[in-house]
Order: structure tokens, then C-alpha cells, then sequence
């Protein structure tokens, strides 16, 4: 089981602290230079037992970094003051201060880069925006201590969240709680693809596969109209009913992909194969600021972009690519004239589970990239939103579950497909 030891922090600090600042204390005896020497190789190994059970390499990695980082900013402090002292005092010569600056600046360097090198390569957590932050406010005095800060404890409780939910998984793995009596088809949303090019899903269906489920993917195009990408999703399933000999399959589908869904099953005949349908996030009803920027955007504009973005998702994978038709059909406007046009057929959802889930975004500096751009743009035309879809617009099927948080970061429309926050 996983156990954090908060106390070989400050040995950390302690052993990081005398390897740059022993000169000060014990100038040139010999004995206390290969104490200095030793504290230095310790710093480098301490981290290593800063916890127990932390279950893979990723992990462990990070870890180690983490606590170097951890470490780093009061040793900093230490050594400053130590600096600062032999400039102050009169018992030490220009050579020895000179020696000191340099070994420390060295030792220092050593210990941070180790550490950051570290976090960026094995976090998950971090994301894009905090290493870009971490970058920029690098050479940035206070600024640097407050990113730093922000990576140690981002860092920190991924290492503790991932290591506690692996024993966890681990103690109830003969339990097999998410094993269905079908298999799960996890349809994305609209500008991704699924498993093959992007991490759409993040960490979901691995968990869930560690639990017992049997996973599949809806495998549509990212930029799709709701009509065809609906068509796609029903010969996939019906390759996955007829491969895996199963009668039908439980849908789990975010964004856009819940709309996909919904036209597969009223509209294309899917219905049969279909035991369960659950959306997340999904605009039911549009997003009424997707109408603002359709009717004031220039035409010109939304070609340039359409066009750009059609190239990019050929690349992806897509055959037939059309940005305008997939932005058209999630405006309030398109939605309405595809609810329309199902409603005629509601009683084929007699016989299938229904339900849905939305979140809300606290505030948009807690948003990961565009989101944090587009939260108050929507908020002004849809009210409380995810960054992307409005509260109103969430809400289908037998229930409804709306998911808050207290704090300061909210849930994001990321959040729900990613399972990223902790």
C-alpha cells in the first residue's frame, strides 16, 4: 500500500542545504569537504525512499522529482543567506566566496534540472498550460517560486491520487465491478478521433477495463455533420454486436457524441442493438453563442478556418471532413431541427436506459486550452457552462446528474472525457 513519508523532505532539505553550504560552515577541513561530498550523493538518493508503494516506473519517477522540487526552493533560501553572510563577515577571503557561489550555483542547478526534467517527462497532470507557465516564469524572480510551487503540489497529489487508486484496483481486482452484461462503446465528441491518433478518453477506459468492462470505440470522424457521423457509429456497432456476439452494447458518449448517438438509435434503426445510453456533457440543445459566432463571423474567416481545419483532420484520419456542418448542428439552431426531426420516433427509447450528465466550470482561468477562452464568451449567451455547453443544454433521458465542485476550479468540458482532475 502506498505510504507518504512528509518528514524525508526536510532530510531532503537538510542534506541538499549542506552539500552547497558546508564550505561556509567548516571552510577547508577536509573531513567536512567529504561530508559535503557525501550530503551531496545523499541528496541524489534520499528521494528515492520518499514513499512507499507507488506502483510503476511513471510514477516512481515522478516522484523522485517531486521531492527534489519540493526541496529546492528552501535550500535556495539557505543558500542565499549563507551567501550573504561570508560577503558580510571579514574571515573570508574573495577566492573562498567565489568557490562557494560557484559550487552552489552548480549543486543547485543540478538538483532543480534533475527534478523538472523529470516532472515534465513522467506527469500527466501537469498538462501543456503548466509547463508553459513553469517555462515562462522560469528566469522570473517570485514568479518562478509561485509556478514552482503550483508544479510540486499539482505533481505531488498525482503521485499520491494514481498509487492509492492502483491498491485500491488491486484489492477489489477479483470484484470486477464495472464488468456489464454487454460491452461498453465509448463515442467521442466533435474535432477528436478516438484511441488511433488522440487520448480522447484519458485515463477512463484503462480504469475501466481494470474493473472488469469490455471497451470499444464509436470510431466516427471528428468533423462530421450529426446524420453521418450517426451512420458510422451504426456500422460500428453493428460490427461489434456481430464480432463479439453480443445482442446489444451500453453507449457512454461525450459531447457531440451523445447527439451521434441519439440519431443512430431513433432515426437509423441502431435501436435493437442498444441497451444503454449515457451522455456526458452533451449539447442536447446547442450552444446558443455557436449561433452568435455562425451569423457574425465573416464569411471569409469561417473559410480560412473550415479550410484549415478540414486539411488537418484528413491527416487525423477523416474522409469527408466539414467543420461548418459539425459547428451548424451543435448551435441551438441545428439542435432544434435534429430534435425535431427524432422526436417523431421517442417510443424506441422504451426499451433503452437512458441518462445524462453535465458539470460546470467554476471560473475560466480553471479551464485547460480553448476553454478558458471560450468560458465567458458562453457564459454571457448560455448562462453556467462547462467552458464549452451551457447547464440548460445538458439535461436528456430518464435522469439527470449535475456535477459541482466547491473550489475554486469547477469540473471543465475536458474534464468529464479526461478524468483529469483530482
Amino acid at each position: 500500500m502506498y505510504r507518504e513519508h512528509k518528514s524525508l523532505r526536510i532530510v531532503e532539505t537538510a542534506l541538499i542545504s549542506l552539500s552547497c553550504i558546508s564550505v561556509v560552515l567548516y571552510e577547508t577541513d577536509l573531513w567536512f569537504i567529504l561530508l559535503s561530498a557525501a550530503a551531496a550523493v545523499a541528496a541524489f538518493v534520499v528521494p528515492s525512499f520518499f514513499a512507499s508503494g507507488i506502483p510503476n516506473g511513471r510514477l516512481k519517477r515522478l516522484s523522485y522529482g517531486n521531492c527534489l522540487l519540493w526541496a529546492f526552493p528552501p535550500s535556495l533560501i539557505l543558500c542565499i543567506a549563507a551567501f550573504v553572510y561570508m560577503i558580510a563577515g571579514k574571515s573570508y577571503g574573495a577566492g573562498l566566496i567565489v568557490a562557494y557561489a560557484v559550487i552552489t550555483l552548480i549543486l543547485l542547478n543540478l538538483y532543480f534540472w534533475t527534478g523538472i526534467i523529470l516532472v515534465y517527462v513522467s506527469s500527466v497532470q501537469l498538462g501543456i498550460d503548466k509547463r508553459v507557465i513553469g517555462l515562462l516564469c522560469g528566469m522570473i524572480p517570485v514568479a518562478n517560486l509561485i509556478a514552482l510551487n503550483m508544479i510540486v503540489r499539482t505533481t505531488g497529489r498525482e503521485v499520491k491520487a494514481e498509487s492509492v487508486k492502483h491498491w485500491i484496483n488491486e484489492g477489489r481486482k477479483g470484484e470486477r465491478i464495472c464488468a456489464t452484461k454487454y460491452p461498453i462503446v465509448m463515442v467521442h465528441g466533435v474535432f477528436f478521433r478516438d484511441i488511433d491518433h488522440l487520448n480522447y478518453w484519458g485515463r477512463i477506459p484503462g480504469e475501466l477495463e481494470r474493473n472488469g468492462a469490455r471497451i470499444f470505440y464509436g470510431g466516427q470522424e471528428s468533423a462530421g455533420d450529426v446524420k453521418s457521423c450517426a451512420a458510422q457509429l451504426k456500422e460500428t456497432v453493428e460490427s461489434i454486436v456481430r464480432e463479439e456476439g453480443c445482442s446489444k452494447v451500453n453507449i457512454i458518449a461525450h459531447s457531440k457524441g451523445g447527439l451521434d448517438s441519439r440519431y443512430a438509435i431513433s432515426m437509423l434503426g441502431m435501436a435493437p442493438y442498444v441497451a444503454s445510453l449515457t451522455t456526458i456533457n452533451t449539447p442536447h440543445r446547442g450552444c446558443e453563442f455557436a449561433d452568435y459566432i455562425l451569423s457574425k463571423a465573416p464569411s471569409k474567416l469561417k473559410e480560412t478556418v473550415a479550410a484549415a481545419y478540414n486539411r488537418g483532420a484528413l491527416v487525423l484520419g477523416d474522409k469527408s471532413p466539414d467543420f461548418i456542418a459539425a459547428v451548424t448542428d451543435l448551435t441551438s439552431a441545428g439542435t432544434a431541427l435534429l430534435n425535431e426531426e427524432m422526436s417523431v420516433n421517442d417510443r424506441v427509447w422504451d426499451k433503452i436506459f437512458t441518462q445524462s450528465f453535465g458539470s460546470k466550470l467554476n471560473r475560466a482561468g480553471n479551464g485547460k486550452f480553448p476553454l478558458n477562452l471560450s468560458y465567458n464568451l458562453v457564459k454571457y449567451f448560455d448562462g453556467n457552462n462547462d467552458g464549452l455547453v451551457g447547464e440548460k443544454s445538458f439535461c436528456w433521458g430518464s435522469s439527470f446528474t449535475f456535477l459541482t465542485h466547491e473550489g475554486k476550479r469547477g469540473i471543465s468540458h475536458a474534464d468529464m472525457r479526461e478524468y483529469s482532475g483530482l
